[in-house]
């Protein structure tokens, strides 16, 4: 995937020598867990990441252009979801903890709605939460995306099973809030 920018964001490939970045944010307590997997537990945990989850599936390092810190992940996640009935990627994302609530992520998804309609072709675009994570829901809402389904699923890594929420956005809706 190509390098994409934003008003204050550098989106760009993941590099090996991210994973004392990608630690410092990951191993907070508050960022895995809604999202259904453990903080990190080490910086090899997270280049093991960068290299098994995200470079392999495109997701970009979410940068701050003003400071160059590496603060999170976004970009597509590699799976289908067949019974949204359309030809569709999942967006999936995270961000350190201390700069929630400043809008960086709705900036960067919306970033990777334009690039994947307009760049990649996609006819849809998907998220989706668990349970009562209100904080993701609304990242999706605030990008256009609107209910679809919920089911139960499990998540390995908690060892648990909870609702997820999918929320997805087709290019004409994308299109029509351009």
């Amino acid at each position: 995937m190509e390098l994409l920018t934003t008003r204050r964001l550098l989106l760009r490939p993941f590099t090996e020598a991210d994973a004392e970045a990608v630690y410092a944010y990951a191993s907070h307590p508050e960022v895995g867990p809604p999202a259904g997997w453990n903080p990190h537990k080490s910086p090899e945990e997270s280049l093991e990441v960068i290299r098994t989850i995200f470079r392999p599936s495109g997701a970009l390092a979410v940068v701050l252009k003003e400071s160059g810190r590496l603060v999170g992940s976004a970009g597509f996640v590699g799976k289908h979801e067949p019974s949204l009935g359309l030809p569709s990627e999942e967006i999936g994302y995270s961000l350190a903890r201390d700069l929630w609530g400043q809008g960086l992520i709705p900036e960067a998804v919306a970033e990777i709605l334009r690039y994947g309609f307009a760049s990649q072709g996609y006819t849809a675009l998907w998220a989706a939460y668990y349970r009562d994570n209100v904080k993701s829901r609304r990242v999706m809402e605030k990008c256009g995306m609107t209910p679809r389904f919920s089911r139960m699923e499990e998540v390995p890594q908690l060892g648990t099973e909870w609702e997820a929420h999918y929320l997805a956005i087709t290019r004409a809706e994308w299109q029509a809030l351009q």
